[in-house]
């Protein structure tokens, strides 16, 4: 679309640019602040994720014991079931994260007497596995959820910032370039027309 190049465009195009420029600093500091809450997100999930391989190595590392004993220990990993997760929702700058709650279990009832030292262990460790494994989850979405509001704020900022700011500008410029030409213009022709009615007067 063509610019209209005359006073209602200028002072529209001014007006815009003045909107654009009050609402740029507060999407930069909602940018800044989303990138950080990404980086937060990202050492929390890369805790989580290491807490998770460690609880894994320690769980494996039974596994050998669990293979060897008797065959009332042969189904030890059905002794923890989870009953319940609860999963919150948090709001951070406009964008809906999920939390991670609380992870409830059903443990089975067994003899102490009757089953390994080590069964206690594994129990305690497989708890900690599925928490985790529950935590990984909600670690990885709030991540790519994140991560997605943060490129689309540093879109909209790079769109005032790179485009829609400088086309106001030279928009600007250039209404103002042609009245200027306009004006000088107006006034040659006025002096010429002057000289010529002078010249008139003296014949």
């Amino acid at each position: 679309m063509a610019l209209a190049l005359n006073k209602t465009t200028l002072k529209q195009q001014r007006d815009q640019l003045k909107t654009f420029r009050r609402f740029l600093p507060s999407l930069d500091l909602k940018r800044q602040q989303l990138l950080a809450a990404l980086k937060q997100a990202r050492q929390e999930q890369s805790q989580i994720h290491s807490a998770y391989d460690k609880y894994q190595l320690l769980v494996e590392q039974i596994y050998p014991l669990m293979g060897s004993s008797t065959a009332a220990t042969r189904n030890l990993a059905s002794l923890v079931r989870i009953r319940d997760v609860r999963i919150g929702r948090q709001n951070m700058l406009g964008t809906t994260l999920p939390v991670a709650e609380e992870v409830e279990f059903d443990v089975a009832t067994y003899s102490r007497l009757v089953m390994p030292f080590w069964v206690d262990l594994l129990v305690e460790n497989l708890q900690q596995l599925a928490t985790l494994n529950v935590k990984r989850q909600v670690a990885d979405q709030r991540v790519a959820l994140l991560d997605v509001a943060a490129r689309r704020i540093t879109q909209r900022v790079n769109l005032f910032e790179k485009v829609l700011i400088p086309q106001a500008d030279a928009s600007i410029r250039k209404i103002v370039i042609f009245l200027s030409d306009q004006e000088r213009a107006a006034v040659v022709r006025s002096k010429i027309a002057k000289s010529k009615g002078a010249d008139a007067t003296r014949n």
